[in-house]
C-alpha cells in the first residue's frame, strides 16, 4: 500500500495510506452466490449473474466466456474463470461494463416526422464566450457538430463594405466571422457524429441582394446535400431518416422577418432588467419547474410580448423584394403571426412551420395554454431560446422545453453548467445521433381529444433504486493538492432525477474523510410519474469547511435507456469532457 505526504503548517508532515480499491461488501456477496466452492465464477456461473443480476436476458454462454477471456493479459486472470479480484474488475471497468449500451446504437424509429423528435438544437452556435464581446468563430460551430448537435444558429448581417455577409451577434462589440467560412466549416463536419440532418436556422438581417448572394454561397457550398423543397410550404415534415446526410435552411420568410425583427425591438426597448450572470459556473442549481413556472425569472419582464404585436407600415414591406432564390432554400418556414399566443398555436391541417418563443414566453404561455402547446408540437416545430439576460451565455432548465414538446430547445453551448449537464444528458440517449423520440403521450391525444398535462401529478409509473457503493480515479486525473493542501479530500455524491416537476429530486450521502477511493454504500429511492422524460443526475463534490465545495465530476443519463445491475459509471468535467480515471460503481434496479 503506497503512502502519500502533506505538508502541515510548514512544521510537520502527515503521511495518508492510499488504499487499494476493494470490492464493497455487497459485491463479495454476490461473488460468493454465483462462484464454486474454489472461488471461481465459470462460464456458467457468469451468465447466471448477468441474467439475474444485470438482466441480460438474452446473453449465452458463449459470451460470459468472452468476458472471462477479456481478462487473459491481466495477472489476476484464472484460467478456469473469474476469481473475486477479476469480477470485481470487469464489473468496474467503465469500458466493460458501462451504464448504456453502447451496442444499442440508434435504436428509435427514425421514420417519423422531424416534429416527432427532440433535436440537439444550439443558440448563437457561432460565439466563442458570452453573448456581448466575445469572438465570433466557426470554431465552437465544429465542437458543436462533433458533440452531435443537430441545429446550428447563425446570425448574418451585411459586412462593413455591404458587399457581402458576416455572421455576427448584432448591435453587440461581438467581432464577426465570414458567412461562407462557417458555411464550409458545417460542411465538413456536419456528419461526423452522426448522419442525421443538420438543420441550420438564419436570422436574416439582409438587404434582398445579400439574399441572393447567401442563396449563392449556400447552394454552390451544399450541393446536392440541400434539401430544397421549393418555394411551397411542406404540408408534413419529412423524417430524420430520409433526411440523412442533409442540410436544411429554416428561416422566416423575409417578409415576416421584418415585422417580427421591428416588434422584438420594440420590446426589447423596454427591457428593465439589468443583465445579470445568474449561472456562475456550476455552482447555481437548475431552476425548478414546479407549479409550472422557474422562480428565479419571476421578476424578468418578457423580451417581446406576443400579445404586444403593432400592425406596421406595409409599405413597409412592398421595399423589400426578397429573392426568390432565398426564398426557395427555405425548407422550414419560421415566424409569428399577428394575433397573439392563440393565433400562433393554432394548428393548420395544410401545413406545417417553426415557431420560436423565449424561455420566458414559453414560461408564460405554458401557465395558460399548456396543452395548448402540445397539440401544436405534435405537427409543428417548437423552437425555445434564452433569455436575453444570459449575457455570460448561461442556460435554463431544458425540461420546460421538452415536458411541452418542444423539438428545438435551444442551448447556448460554448458555456458550460448544470442545465447543460441536463442536455448532454439527454441526447446522450438514441446513440448519441442528436434526435431522441418524443415519448407517446407527447404525440397522441385521447378519446375525447385530451392531451397529456404536464402540471398534473400522475400515479407513479415506476420507481428506480439507485445504489452508489464507491468511486475512484480522482489520484490520478486531478493534482495531488487540488482539493486539500494538507489532506486526501472528503467527497460526498450527490444524486437525483431530472424531470416533470413532482419527479425532481437531488439526495446526498454522507462524506468520507480523508478518502481517495470513496466507499458510501448508500442507496436511494425515486418514485417515477413520468421516467420517459427523467434524467438521472450524479455529481461529486469534495467537502469543503471554510470555502465552497469543489467540484469532483458529473454525469447526467436517460432514465429510459439506464442497464439494470451494477454498473461503472464514468464521470465528466464541468464542460462535460470525459475524465480518463474518474468512475463510480453504482446499481440501477427498477421496481
Amino acid at each position: 500500500m503506497s503512502k502519500q505526504t502533506y505538508s502541515f503548517c510548514f512544521c510537520f508532515r502527515r503521511r495518508f495510506s492510499l488504499p487499494v480499491s476493494e470490492a464493497p461488501p455487497e459485491i463479495r456477496t454476490l461473488f460468493d452466490r454465483y462462484s464454486d466452492e474454489n472461488g471461481i465464477m465459470t462460464a456458467s456461473h457468469v451468465r447466471s449473474f448477468l441474467v439475474e443480476v444485470q438482466k441480460e436476458e438474452s446473453v449465452t454462454e458463449e459470451e460470459a466466456q468472452a468476458i472471462i477471456d477479456g481478462h487473459k493479459h491481466l495477472s489476476i486472470f484464472h484460467r478456469r474463470g473469474l476469481n473475486l479480484e477479476s469480477f470485481f474488475n470487469y464489473l468496474f471497468s467503465s469500458n466493460n461494463n458501462p451504464p448504456l449500451s453502447p451496442s444499442l446504437g440508434v435504436h428509435q424509429d427514425m421514420s417519423s416526422p422531424l416534429s416527432h423528435y427532440f433535436i440537439y438544437t444550439g443558440h448563437n452556435s457561432y460565439l466563442t464566450g458570452n453573448q456581448l464581446s466575445s469572438d465570433c468563430s466557426d470554431v465552437p460551430i465544429i465542437k458543436a457538430l462533433q458533440k452531435g448537435v443537430r441545429v446550428i444558429e447563425l446570425d448574418i448581417w451585411p459586412n462593413e463594405s455591404k458587399e457581402d455577409v458576416d455572421v455576427l451577434h448584432g448591435r453587440t462589440l461581438t467581432s464577426p466571422v465570414a458567412l461562407i467560412k462557417c458555411l464550409r466549416s458545417i460542411k465538413q463536419y456536419a456528419f461526423v457524429a452522426s448522419e442525421y440532418p443538420v438543420v441550420i436556422t438564419l436570422e436574416d438581417h439582409l438587404t434582398p441582394d445579400l439574399q441572393a448572394k447567401v442563396a449563392e454561397m449556400i447552394t454552390q457550398t451544399f450541393g446536392d446535400i440541400l434539401f430544397s423543397p421549393g418555394s411551397e410550404s411542406l404540408k408534413e415534415f419529412p423524417s430524420p431518416k430520409s433526411l440523412k446526410r442533409r442540410i436544411i435552411i429554416s428561416t422566416k420568410p423575409p417578409k415576416e422577418y421584418i415585422e417580427a425583427k421591428e416588434v422584438q425591438e420594440k420590446g426589447e426597448g423596454s427591457q428593465k432588467e439589468k443583465p445579470v450572470d445568474d449561472e456562475e459556473a456550476w455552482g447555481k442549481e437548475v431552476p425548478s419547474l414546479r407549479g409550472g413556472t422557474i422562480s428565479d425569472h419571476k421578476n424578468i419582464e418578457d423580451e417581446d410580448d406576443l400579445d404586444n404585436e403593432d400592425d406596421t407600415d406595409e409599405a413597409e414591406y412592398s421595399r423589400q423584394n426578397a429573392s426568390d432564390e432565398y426564398r426557395r432554400l427555405i425548407a422550414i418556414h419560421a415566424g409569428k403571426p399577428k394575433g397573439g399566443l392563440t393565433e400562433c398555436l393554432k394548428v393548420d391541417p395544410d401545413t406545417v412551420k417553426r415557431l420560436s418563443l423565449s424561455e420566458l414566453q414559453l414560461e408564460k404561455a405554458a401557465e395558460t395554454h399548456g396543452k395548448e402547446i402540445i397539440r401544436f408540437t405534435q405537427r409543428n416545430i417548437l423552437r425555445v431560446y434564452p433569455k436575453g439576460t444570459r449575457i455570460a451565455s448561461t442556460n435554463y432548465n431544458p425540461l420546460i422545453g421538452w415536458m411541452h414538446g418542444a423539438q428545438m430547445v435551444a442551448f447556448n453551448m460554448q458555456g458550460y453548467g448544470r442545465s447543460l449537464w441536463l442536455m448532454q444528458g439527454m441526447f446522450k440517449a438514441n446513440g448519441g445521433c442528436g434526435y431522441v423520440k418524443k415519448p407517446d403521450f407527447l404525440l397522441k391525444t385521447g378519446l375525447n381529444n385530451e392531451v397529456f398535462d404536464p402540471k398534473a401529478r400522475l400515479p407513479v409509473k415506476k420507481t428506480l433504486k439507485v445504489t452508489i457503493y464507491m468511486g475512484e480515479g480522482w489520484f490520478h486525473d486531478f493534482k495531488h493538492t487540488h482539493f486539500d493542501q494538507y489532506s486526501p479530500p472528503d467527497f460526498y455524491a450527490r444524486v437525483g432525477i431530472a424531470g416533470v416537476p413532482y419527479d425532481t429530486v437531488m439526495k446526498k450521502t454522507k462524506s468520507v474523510e480523508d478518502n481517495w477511493s470513496p466507499s458510501w454504500n448508500e442507496e436511494f429511492k425515486f418514485p417515477l410519474s413520468v421516467p420517459e422524460l427523467a434524467l438521472l443526475r450524479v455529481e461529486v463534490h469534495e467537502y469543503d469547511m471554510s470555502e465552497k465545495d469543489d467540484f469532483g465530476g458529473q454525469t447526467c443519463l436517460p432514465v429510459w435507456e439506464l442497464r439494470s445491475g451494477i454498473r461503472a459509471v464514468p464521470l465528466y468535467s464541468r464542460k462535460g469532457e470525459k475524465y480518463h480515471n474518474v468512475k463510480l460503481l453504482m446499481r440501477f434496479e427498477f421496481i
